[in-house]
């Protein structure tokens, strides 16, 4: 496992992008791009072994320049909203461009960001794009077994009234009844690739055996499941009690912030059994 202070980074880091993701897409643009801002800069402050050396190389800068240019005018001429990939293949394209600053610390937020980023975007192309091309419902059922199912389990267990209605959707009936469609976000894909993709940076910047690589990634896999099921939960829950509005609103704001800390509780518990 990395020492105590990079979990630590690694958890905020995971923190501000995931915020920054939803409140980008859901809540707040400002607020989001806020903290999009500060997670890079928190890239900076990862500790890597003295040999670790990155080489310049103005290719980067070019081929990133020509991402973000690229990225830009599509959302512009689509007139699209922002949604995760587009801050992700943004994040790409500055990361790249970071590269070939004259900076060390620089150049390493760079490396560190260009492969948690296209880590995210290999996945996200792979189980949505590739998957939907090949009509391979992979979402719906993922979505059904492995988040809509199991949560609905823990609700039950806790003697909250709920059903299910459809292949993602279930209906709560508490202060109100509410249904509730489980997709997107609420599969936690997003949050996993996106934990999957620091973790492959960190491996890639700091030199890894190659089964503690794969250690960490199911690691990476499993806590990001856990802690996803674990938010699904809390957002019933804030549904049953307080309604459909102030399930949104914890939803945009408040539900990321209980994944990871949910995150950071289980991988303190795995650094301590293993150290």
């Amino acid at each position: 496992m990395p020492d105590c202070k990079n979990i630590i980074i690694f958890l905020l880091i995971f923190a501000l992008f995931l915020g920054a993701t939803i409140e980008i897409s859901e809540g707040s643009v400002i607020l989001g791009i806020l903290l999009f801002v500060i997670a890079i800069l928190l890239i900076s402050r990862i500790k890597v072994g003295k040999s670790h050396i990155i080489k310049q190389s103005k290719s980067h800068m070019f081929v990133g320049a020509l991402i973000v240019a690229a990225n830009i005018a599509y959302n512009l001429l689509t007139a699209s909203e922002l949604g995760t990939l587009d801050i992700m293949t943004f994040l790409l394209g500055i990361s790249l461009i970071a590269y070939d600053i004259n900076s060390e610390e620089i150049r390493r937020m760079g490396k560190f960001g260009a492969y948690m980023s296209a880590t995210f975007i290999a996945l996200f192309l792979f189980f949505f794009s590739l998957f939907n091309h090949l009509n391979i419902d992979f979402m719906h059922t993922f979505d059904h077994y492995f988040v809509l199912l199991p949560s609905v389990f823990i609700i039950n267990a806790i003697g909250i009234p709920i059903q299910v209605i459809s292949t993602e959707t279930v209906r709560i009936q508490g202060v109100e009844e509410i249904s509730v469609i489980i997709g997107g976000p609420c599969s936690g894909l997003y949050s996993m690739f996106l934990l999957i993709g620091i973790m492959v940076a960190y491996t890639r910047i700091e030199q890894v055996e190659r089964r503690n690589f794969f250690a960490l990634l199911l690691i990476s896999v499993v806590v990001a499941y856990i802690a996803n099921l674990i938010r699904v939960s809390t957002l019933y829950i804030a549904g049953f009690y307080y309604g459909k509005e102030q399930m949104y609103f914890f939803h945009v704001h408040l539900g990321w912030i209980i994944f990871v800390i949910v995150v950071a509780v289980l991988l303190y518990v795995l650094d301590k059994m293993s150290s």
